[in-house]
């Protein structure tokens, strides 16, 4: 899906990393939640209370999940999903543009 219809976008911007890494909320008609962000280079942990389906739109990057095995390459058209109650890492290589999707 390229484009989201019919939502509200939270003018607050979210800003981590002294602004390396930044998103704006979206809520869809239906009340589902997703996040579309730039990250910078440079190497992130993240924590998070639902399970999220991180779409990287372009860029590549490198991410360690919980229970996986090391560092798993990640690049533009590519994905993954990050368990509920979790931390991850990420190494980002190239500026890179996502879609995050929380699912409840």
């Amino acid at each position: 899906m390229s484009e989201f219809t019919n939502v509200t976008v939270v003018k607050k911007a979210n800003i981590y990393f002294n602004g390396q890494v930044t998103s704006r909320t979206v809520v869809l008609a239906d009340g589902a939640k997703k996040t579309l962000g730039i990250m910078l280079p440079g190497e992130y942990e993240f924590g998070t209370a639902d399970s999220e389906i991180m779409e990287i739109i372009s860029g590549e990057l490198t991410v360690s999940l919980p229970g996986g095995k090391g560092w798993q390459e990640v690049r533009g058209g590519e994905s993954f999903t990050v368990p509920a109650n979790s931390k991850f890492k990420l190494r980002i290589k190239t500026i890179t543009d996502y879609c995050c999707s929380f699912v409840k």
